[in-house]
């Protein structure tokens, strides 16, 4: 069996070239009325650091300009309120996991909702909870993105999700509700993962444990949608047993360069929306679509053996 290769390079390439051309239109060709993306990091991990850094190379690639700040949390939450109030900052991130969990929350709270691009207030994870979504988490809208970018049919399917975060489960289950599918959220505590896992037509892997889904437990139909980003001996890797799993289902994205190249893009996307938001009064009161209709991927189709 050959699995559909659902490469995030491609799609990425795709939104980088269409935003690039929105944020031309919106500077006029002047780029010093580029809109801006503040991008806050704070302590030593690697995870933020390789986050903010991919932002700060994607933002540059479409025209956007990236205003990174790494520094105490204490320093950050001083720097927040003249953030919100800048024009000129049409968005703001804040790379996780941060060094102190508690004034991370609290640095995250202090986001202006209309500028939290990334999804992470508590004000936007209330409003897609209701369905109505605003800003959406980046890796949740890319795991959407990929599988609209490759016409995998949503309604009507199975979706497990493994893993319950609040930037990827949790996001994922609501978007995917959202377009008629039927979804199970799996974690820790889920008794035989296996026996769920094996009955998804659409599997998405976030629970942050290398290799943990093994080809026994997917089945010849699944779509498989890794978020896991693991660093091991060997380098990085997904959730999911990629060289075994992929010969026995119908569809897999890679690790690296499936959800990885999409997730910025997903980020800038929603910073572009808000800045012609903001940029056409009349349209000041829309809601941003979680996704808007993606480039198919199907005229290059690839796949993996």
């Amino acid at each position: 069996m050959t699995a559909r290769l659902l490469d995030g390079r491609d799609l990425a390439s795709h939104l980088r070239r269409e935003l690039l051309h929105r944020v031309e239109r919106l500077t006029n060709g002047d780029p010093d009325t580029a809109p801006r993306l503040a991008i806050l990091r704070s302590g030593l991990s690697d995870a933020a650091a390789l986050y903010a850094a991919s932002l700060e190379r994607a933002a540059r690639s479409v025209g956007v300009e990236p205003l990174l700040l790494a520094d105490e949390t204490d320093a950050l939450l001083r720097l927040m309120d003249g953030l919100n109030e800048d024009p000129r900052i049409a968005g703001i991130v804040v790379a996780q996991p941060l060094g102190d969990p508690e004034r991370g929350r609290q640095l995250v709270e202090r986001i202006d909702p209309g500028k939290d691009v990334d999804g992470a207030t508590p004000t936007n994870a209330g409003w897609l909870a209701r369905g109505e979504p605003a800003f959406v988490p980046a890796t949740a809208l890319a795991v959407i993105a990929i599988l609209e970018a490759y016409d995998v049919p949503i309604a009507g399917r199975r979706a497990v999700i493994v893993g319950r975060s609040a930037v990827v489960g949790r996001p994922v289950a609501s978007l995917l509700v959202a377009r008629g599918a039927t979804v199970i959220v799996c974690h820790r505590a889920t008794r035989n993962l296996a026996r769920e896992t094996r009955r998804a037509e659409i599997l998405v892997a976030a629970a942050g444990s290398p290799g943990l889904i093994r080809p026994e437990m997917v089945n010849r139909s699944a779509v498989i949608v890794d978020c896991g980003i693991n660093a091991v001996p060997a380098g990085i890797v997904g959730d999911v047993q990629f060289a075994t799993v992929a010969p026995v289902v119908s569809a897999i994205s890679p690790v690296p360069g499936g959800i990885g190249p999409v997730t910025p893009m997903m980020v800038l996307r929603q910073l572009v929306e808000s800045a012609e938001r903001a940029a056409s009064p009349r349209t000041s009161g829309a809601i941003i679509s979680s996704t808007g209709t993606e480039p198919s991927m199907n005229a290059s189709r690839s796949s993996v053996s």
